[in-house]
């Protein structure tokens, strides 16, 4: 037996966190049954339905993808968007992107329909680095990369410590290049962080996904990961090292 969310997360439908809200919502039916309950236990032999669709098993995929800017990381868009997921026209499993970037945020990007694995990667808890270069309009002072390196209050709460260094700079022309290491997601958060110290981002792309990079990828392209790769991710997510 398993919890309700967390078979609707390893079908493939939704990460842990969005299954439970559908179950909250009432968009959950288990034989027939709308189920609301987030401690509901499942077996094999349960029917489950999503949103009126009966939850098939797919196997697990994984992929890497460099996300263009001007691309919503989401399945669907109700503004007409194009999203991630229409780059992946010839892949027949419903993925889903594993958090988000912003809109006019370039890098690295993962999707899966593995709802676990999601949320290993995403949960703060789990301390999955992701590396970012901004270009920021403006030179950060010493004090104001001290903050972001201990924690800087936004308002939704106080950001936990970051690694920040400054890789070049102009004073004259009035902008930087800046390298910032977060586990956290928050929604905007890097731009976020650096317009609390008075240099808003201009440009952001994110270089790595722990120790995942670009390598060999443009705008647009994407690679599917190896069954080494996702191994590596689950232990560094559940012993915080890999070897």
């Amino acid at each position: 037996m398993e919890r309700l969310q967390k078979v609707i997360a390893y079908a493939g439908v939704a990460s842990r966190r969005k299954a439970e809200q559908l179950i909250l919502e009432g968009k959950v039916k288990v034989n027939g049954k709308v189920v609301k309950e987030l401690g509901t236990k499942v077996s094999n032999s349960d029917v489950i339905e999503v949103n009126g669709i009966k939850l098939e098993k797919e196997d697990k995929v994984y992929y890497l993808l460099y996300k263009p800017k001007g691309v919503i990381s989401a399945v669907t868009d109700d503004k007409g968007r194009k999203t991630v997921t229409d780059l992946f026209k010839h892949v027949p499993e419903r993925i889903f992107p594993v958090g988000r970037l912003d809109y006019d945020t370039t890098g690295l990007l993962l999707l899966t329909n593995d709802g676990e694995f999601a949320y290993q990667m995403t949960h703060p808890k789990f301390k999955i680095d992701k590396t970012y270069i901004a270009r920021v309009k403006g030179v950060p002072t010493i004090e104001g990369l001290k903050k972001l390196q201990r924690g800087i209050k936004l308002e939704d709460g106080k950001t936990a410590p970051a690694k920040v260094s400054m890789t070049s700079f102009d004073e004259q022309a009035g902008k930087a290049i800046c390298e910032i290491t977060i586990h956290e997601g928050r929604n905007r958060q890097v731009r976020r962080m650096f317009e609390a110290i008075g240099t808003p981002v201009v440009k952001l792309k994110r270089e790595r996904f722990a120790f995942l990079d670009l390598t060999g990828l443009t705008p647009g392209e994407y690679r599917q990961l190896s069954k080494h790769e996702v191994k590596l991710l689950r232990v560094l997510a559940e012993t915080g090292k890999i070897d």
